[in-house]
């Protein structure tokens, strides 16, 4: 597929992140297309991994499994903070590249062309890169872990089979709290453009790019970051973009539960006021869309309790969030 057709499949998923779905289908797009140039008699050419960097909750993991499935390859994710915690972190990995074994059923060469997502990549700091602070062993020790199975290495697995990771595609999420104050030090471009309006977006693009030296003054160790040469940053959700996520995309919760109450003969309607006050209590709890799913199925629970119940409700209408749903047949069971 191209990074176009890719990212119209994420639309279908995904809502926002425009430059961000942009990014991510060029590298998996010149990801797969580097694997096909990989042959003896032509130049070799080194992977690029990915980082994604993003409040929790704006769909970084999200981007990624629906990549997987437009791309249909073995897909697994996993948690650096667990991996920090772990005492066999060698272990921790080879459990990781088993699961990508079977995802793919037990096709080592199919699992080869896989992804794997690691999610708070972030809570690996090494402290010692902030000034006056000691030198932390445990988020360090994890980044070297990880360097050599994100470069490429062959791997042996608990059945005394190895796996090669040089074509495995590694790609790194995290919030990385605290990453803006670097960038507003460090980043300070001028320039004299015809156009202002280009000159602005010049400025801007530049600005809130993430370099390899902001993510080592965080607390990765430079190694690490150089394994990450895409960065691609997720902007925070707006309220309009939590309304959209409850409603558009393919496997919406609203478009869910329509289809659970249609298997017991009942319509399922929703003022759009609701989803406004969904996501204003969402916007409340900042964590991003995660927040959304607990909200609207809480709204729902007395409606799920009573419809199977009662065959003559052929409608229920909910007017809004704070005010009990409405039945709608031969007769109105209370709430």
């Amino acid at each position: 597929m191209t990074p176009s057709q890719i990212v119209k499949f994420l639309d279908q998923h995904v809502v926002g992140q425009d430059e961000a779905k942009r990014q991510l289908a060029v590298a998996v797009y010149t990801h797969y297309r580097k694997i096909e140039l990989a042959t003896p008699d032509k130049v070799e050419v080194v992977k690029s991994n990915v980082l994604l960097i993003g409040p929790t909750g704006t769909g970084k993991t999200l981007l990624c499994e629906t990549l997987s499935r437009v791309l249909e390859v073995p897909f697994v994710t996993a948690n650096a903070t667990s991996l920090g915690q772990s005492e066999y972190v060698n272990d921790e990995i080879e459990a990781i590249l088993q699961r990508l074994i079977d995802k793919a059923e037990g096709d080592i060469g199919r699992a080869q062309r896989g992804i794997v997502f690691i999610d708070e990549i972030d809570k690996l700091k090494a402290l010692g890169s902030v000034p006056g602070q000691a030198r932390g062993t445990s988020g360090e020790g994890v980044q070297h872990a990880l360097l050599k199975i994100m470069e490429g290495a062959p791997v042996k697995i608990k059945d005394a089979r190895y796996i090669d990771t040089t074509n495995v595609l590694f790609i790194c999420g995290g919030a990385f709290v605290g990453i803006e104050d670097i960038l507003t030090r460090t980043h300070s471009f001028g320039f004299i453009s015809t156009s202002e309006d280009d000159n602005q977006k010049l400025l801007d693009r530049l600005n809130t790019r993430v370099k390899p030296t902001d993510l080592f003054e965080y607390g990765l160790i430079q190694e690490f970051a150089g394994r990450l040469p895409i960065v691609a940053t997720l902007k925070p959700l707006s309220r309009e973009m939590m309304i959209r996520i409850m409603t558009e995309p393919e496997n919406a919760i609203y478009k869910q539960y329509c289809q659970i109450l249609q298997l017991d003969g009942v319509e399922l309607s929703i003022e759009p006021l609701v989803f406004e006050q969904i996501a204003d209590l969402a916007m409340e709890y900042k964590v991003g869309a995660r927040s959304l799913r607990g909200i609207f199925e809480e709204m729902l629970t007395p409606v799920i309790f009573l419809v199977p119940d009662h065959p003559e409700v052929h409608q229920v209408r909910i007017t809004s969030l704070f005010e009990n749903p409405r039945f709608i047949g031969t007769r109105t069971p209370a709430v």
